[in-house]
């Protein structure tokens, strides 16, 4: 038996739901609408490959050559021809200190030279008079070994003019400073107008094609570093990684650290790389299968290290994980945290904005 729809019955909660619920069944078959798809992230897969296992001791960029040129003489510097960070060819002129009075002495010297000459000359004749004049019994022998020794005599202090001479001129020549080697000029002492001494620094350079890292490693690795003979210098400053032509260790160890001084010596073509840089020595001690994940792929957060991992939808996850010391400048190795083929965004700040858990 039905009854009459009443508006008591309008306003009773049941007969609201009712409604709601027809309502909403009216609607058709239409399905909900469906999310907007995630952003897509560029990944890699955590694999395992086979990499060198090295061991890492702190280094420190030095040059083979380089050195300080320092004035010889004294003088007035009049010309500076090159300043910090140029680079200066072998034989071109650094620097010059005035040199007028060292080019008096010159003038000195020659005059004392030619007065020497002029007595060296007399002093010959007049031992050649004086042989002829003993053959004809005019003078004694000894007038002739009196002329022959004034005649050693002159030829003496010609040599010891001519010496001097030389010196003067050689004292001369350093008033002009030329580069020894071809390099950088590293730092530059003087200013133009100072006053140059014997002993002063002017300028210092150094052969940038002469490079090494020297790092100083415990006794316990030495051994496996001279099997291995290979290493690799990283900078961190530019970012790169440098094979090392040649590694030579020092016969000698610290009794206080018992450590060993390594030197890595570098390519001719190492640019960027200076002395005093600090860097990193990874040498190659043995070779072994890890699990490695791209180096962009990791970030760090304070005193968390983690990846973002891709689900089977794409949607990235957080995920912490521990670090290990093999891997190259492209890969690192990973301790904890991963498993082989699941794969990582190469984006982590894109991936941590989209609301990634």
């Amino acid at each position: 038996m039905s009854k009459a729809w009443t508006d008591r019955d309008a306003m009773n909660p049941r007969s609201l739901w009712i409604l709601a619920a027809l309502a909403l069944a009216g609607c058709g078959d239409k399905p909900p609408p469906k999310a907007p798809p995630g952003p897509e992230f560029k990944s890699a897969a955590a694999e395992i490959r086979e990499v060198d296992l090295t061991y890492s001791a702190e280094a420190v960029i030095e040059a083979v050559r380089q050195s300080t040129v320092s004035a010889q003489i004294s003088g007035r510097i009049v010309d500076l021809r090159f300043d910090v960070g140029d680079y200066v060819k072998k034989g071109e002129v650094i620097a010059r200190i005035d040199e007028r009075a060292a080019g008096q002495a010159v003038a000195a010297s020659e005059a004392q030279v030619r007065e020497a000459d002029a007595a060296a000359r007399n002093a010959r004749l007049q031992y050649e008079r004086s042989r002829q004049l003993l053959a004809q019994k005019f003078i004694s022998q000894a007038a002739l070994d009196k002329a022959e020794a004034d005649y050693k005599q002159a030829q003496a202090r010609l040599s010891a003019m001519l010496a001097g001479a030389g010196q003067a001129a050689t004292e001369r020549s350093f008033a002009t400073i030329v580069a020894p080697y071809s390099g950088v000029v590293a730092a530059r002492h003087v200013e133009l107008g100072e006053m140059a001494a014997p002993g002063k620094p002017l300028m210092t350079g150094f052969d940038p094609s002469t490079l090494r890292a020297v790092a100083n490693v415990p006794q316990a690795q030495v051994a496996a570093i001279q099997a291995s003979g290979r290493a690799r210098i990283e900078v961190p400053s530019i970012g790169r990684w440098i094979d090392v032509r040649q590694v030579t260790v020092v016969p000698s160890a610290d009794p206080r650290t018992h450590t060993t001084r390594v030197r890595l010596e570098l390519p001719e073509d190492a640019r960027g790389v200076y002395p005093g840089v600090f860097a990193r020595a990874h040498f190659t001690v043995g070779r072994a299968p890890r699990l490695l994940v791209p180096r962009e792929a990791v970030f760090q957060r304070s005193e968390l290290t983690g990846v973002y991992v891709l689900d089977d939808k794409g949607a990235p996850r957080l995920r912490q994980i521990r670090l290990g010391t093999a891997g190259d400048e492209g890969s690192v190795e990973v301790l904890a945290g991963l498993k082989p083929g699941e794969r990582v965004a190469l984006e982590p700040v894109k991936a941590g904005m989209s609301g990634a858990r």
